[in-house]
């Protein structure tokens, strides 16, 4: 999963400003939802809290003229629907699906933890149980709208999470090929017969290189491209192929569009369109 975002890093700074001591796991705590009720643990306790019977500690609603958009999103991993609050988490998720996590959680817990000002609480987007167990705390944040409190909640769930053995990790970038190939696979999830025998021959010319790479080193690139496409969908088993887009091969990022503010005179004029007619 690491390889698969630009990476963020909250930096020692703003760690420092954390109340960290002897008894830290003690003073701070996670409040979980079972069955409409809250239920507390101290953070040295977090691993051992139920994640398969836990609710979100937080539910969100739809409104007018909101600035993001929430929704649900169904996971073939774990068979039900999963709730997001804006397009981010809902890429998120979609990635977690290729993964084929055992379980996921949204508004998994509130974190409250002390710091140098006193006390604050933050509730982690998503937790997620890996195929083998291991358990990753997410967070999904534009990187230019992470302020300072953001920040420091960032560095006490990174410390929560580093306590019981989680990995944390703050998801504000993709790579910019990344979610350009889940998009692609994630249209074509169907399951394909393979009368050829070509997949297994396909996972065979894997060499760690790109994904064009790895098609090109086939007998038959032509024949391979589609199906290596449906194999990736299918069995998740070439997923290394996606976290770079192979040597010599950048990806193209498009130049960001250029904003224009014509009330403050800012930005090139609009278009002039000559009038072609005049009535009599």
């Amino acid at each position: 999963m690491d390889e698969l975002f630009v990476p963020y890093d909250v930096g020692d700074v703003v760690r420092e400003r954390l109340s960290l001591g002897a008894s830290w796991p003690r003073r701070w705590s996670a409040a979980w939802r079972f069955g409409g009720r809250d239920v507390v643990w101290p953070v040295r306790d977090l691993a051992a809290a139920p994640v398969s019977t836990a609710q979100p500690v937080r539910r969100f609603t739809w409104r007018a003229a909101q600035r993001h958009r929430p929704g649900l999103q169904f996971m073939v991993s774990t068979g039900r629907l999963h709730g997001f609050e804006s397009l981010e988490e809902a890429r998120l998720l979609l990635a977690l699906d290729f993964v084929r996590v055992a379980e996921v959680l949204s508004q998994p817990f509130r974190l409250v933890f002390e710091h140098g000002g006193g006390r604050a609480a933050h509730i982690p987007d998503f937790l997620a149980v890996m195929p083998n167990g291991a358990r990753w705390l997410f967070d999904v944040r534009p990187r230019r709208p992470i302020g300072e409190a953001d920040a420091l909640a960032f560095a006490a769930t990174e410390e929560a999470a580093a306590a019981c053995g989680w990995r944390y990790l703050v998801v504000c970038e993709w790579r910019p090929h990344v979610w350009a190939v889940l998009d692609h696979l994630s249209a074509r999830r169907r399951p394909l017969d393979d009368p050829l025998g070509l997949r297994d021959r396909l996972e065979a010319s894997v060499d760690g290189g790109g994904f064009g790479d790895t098609v090109a080193s086939t007998s038959l690139p032509v024949l391979y491209r589609d199906d290596a496409t449906a194999f990736v969908v299918t069995t998740r088993r070439l997923g290394r192929v996606l976290a770079r887009p192979g040597p010599g091969r950048e990806a193209h990022r498009p130049p960001p569009a250029r904003r224009t503010t014509h009330r403050t005179g800012k930005g090139p004029p609009p278009p002039r369109i000559d009038c072609l007619y005049s009535p009599a």
